[in-house]
């Protein structure tokens, strides 16, 4: 996290207006700014393949389909539902650079924050905090609660003038932090629109009042270019999920420009950018655009999430990932919350899930080829329950919370679009959907072949933590892994 200023941050998605350029995947701790877009490809993406398709030939075109020579569509995370409390589980180890002169201190109680009554109400009886959380190496520590907290506490409730604008890179995003910052603000009476609200056109011409707004960048621009969105009132910026943005030229170039012309309207503002991993190029620039920032970096050894037991499952064939996950992993998960599968391509998603399903499995897939209503039924499904396997492309890779997640499978192992360079952040990020907010997960990497084994030890190497292999064809190792994992009958 970084931070700048006066007291008091797929994907599939990334901005309808930059729908064709380079999508590219998450990264490491602590600052940087923006990137969105929705996506305009053919609805719904939903469908399955024709009845008449036997598993078997279906599992050896997934084999096939992983060793194609030119690039198939793939997705970058969508990014979604986030923590509903926090759990503090200690400090672990945390590297803050401050810059020479701030009023930041920490604080163990909201009290201390100074914050209204309105808002430690909200705090307390709608999002059922005790206390604020330490910040943590793990998933679910609660960015989204940190700067939804500061973007409330600036807002001036007499004036009724956009004060402060949070950028997020997909329209899943803004509606999550929309909803987190009406719940937390519900005794308040500030008032909060976004990008993603039903009224939403480009060609927009009303004025905006509301004091808080949330939006993709893309959205954003175009309000403020069209003289809809007064910034001059604007005193904290906000960019969730900010590697993300940064990471491509073009929407950096923009977030440059964005950030010069709030300053021009305010120079007091204060810039808060906000993601769970950085990598060093990332962070580099974002040090840039905020040079006398406040900073707090967790080192990448301490985002191994220890909760989440990890294996590698090495497959002769492409085929037998598909025979792991039948005979080996879901018959035998007796405790078995709910399971993300993640892969590579659209292809792969659509082609695995007629395979599950003729297997007598129960799920959903989502990936980016699919509208918006076919991808938000997918998710409520899963949220509520009512399907336990969801296998996705990396669009979820990233900010979506379900508590209930217990298994996360890399059906693909994570590698960068050369096809070649482990992926490293988007590795962490997947498995952190599982093992959310300190509860016991498991995730297995489905392997074929020498170049996804070495994919797998670098990041075992990267993050300093062990990923022993689990034999695919011997099932008392698997009940003795997920029996460790606490997904079978008996806890170890």
């Amino acid at each position: 996290m970084a931070t700048n200023g006066t007291p008091t941050r797929w994907a599939d998605e990334v901005d309808e207006e930059h729908q064709q350029q380079e999508q590219q995947p998450p990264a490491a701790a602590a600052a940087a700014a923006a990137d969105d877009s929705d996506d305009d490809g053919p609805p719904p993406g939903f469908e399955k393949p024709s009845a008449g398709a036997a598993a078997g030939a279906a599992a050896d075109a997934l084999a096939g389909s992983l060793k194609v020579s030119e690039e198939p569509p793939v997705d970058d995370p969508d990014l979604s539902i986030r923590a509903e409390r926090l759990i503090d589980d200690g400090p672990g180890e945390i590297k803050t650079v401050v810059a020479d002169s701030t009023m930041y201190t920490s604080a163990k109680t909201f009290e201390e924050l100074g914050l209204s009554q309105e808002l430690l109400q909200g705090l307390y009886t709608e999002m059922k905090f005790e206390r604020p959380s330490r910040i943590q190496a793990h998933n679910g520590s609660g960015k989204t609660t940190c700067f939804t907290l500061g973007m409330l506490g600036r807002v001036d409730t007499q004036l009724q003038a956009p004060q402060a604008l949070c950028v997020c890179p997909t329209r899943e995003l803004v509606v999550q932090n929309q909803m987190v910052l009406e719940r937390m603000g519900k005794f308040t009476g500030i008032t909060c629109t976004s990008t993603a609200a039903a009224d939403y056109a480009m060609s927009r011409r009303t004025r905006i009042h509301d004091q808080v707004i949330i939006g993709t960048h893309g959205k954003l621009r175009d309000w403020m270019q069209k003289r809809v969105l007064d910034v001059r009132s604007i005193r904290i910026l906000v960019f969730d999920e900010a590697d993300e943005m940064l990471k491509q030229d073009a929407f950096a170039d923009d977030t440059v420009r964005m950030i010069k012309q709030l300053r021009a309207a305010n120079p007091q503002i204060q810039i808060l950018l906000f993601s769970a991993t950085f990598n060093e190029r990332v962070k580099r620039f974002a040090q840039k655009i905020v040079p006398d920032a406040n900073q707090v970096f967790i080192p990448k050894e301490e985002l191994s999430l220890d909760v989440i037991k990890q294996y590698r499952v090495c497959c002769p064939r492409g085929a037998d990932k598909v025979k792991v996950l039948k005979d080996m992993i879901f018959p035998l998960c007796e405790k078995l919350g709910q399971t993300i599968i993640f892969v590579r391509t659209r292809e792969t998603a659509r082609s695995l899930h007629a395979v599950m399903e003729k297997e007598g499995h129960k799920c959903t897939s989502i990936e980016g080829g699919m509208d918006k209503q076919a991808r938000d039924k997918v998710v409520k499904e899963f949220r509520d329950g009512t399907t336990k396997i969801l296998i996705s492309t990396d669009v979820l890779s990233r900010g979506f919370d379900v508590t209930q997640v217990t298994l996360v499978i890399n059906f693909d192992v994570p590698v960068e679009r050369d096809l070649q360079t482990p992926a490293f952040e988007t590795y962490l990020h997947r498995i952190g959907r599982s093992g959310r907010f300190g509860r016991k997960g498991a995730a297995f990497n489905l392997v074929t072949g020498d170049a996804e084994r070495r994919v797998v030890d670098e990041i075992q190497a990267y993050f300093k933590h062990d990923i022993p292999e689990v034999p695919y064809d011997d099932e008392d190792q698997f009940v003795s892994v997920l029996k460790k994992a606490g997904l079978t009958g008996d806890d170890a």
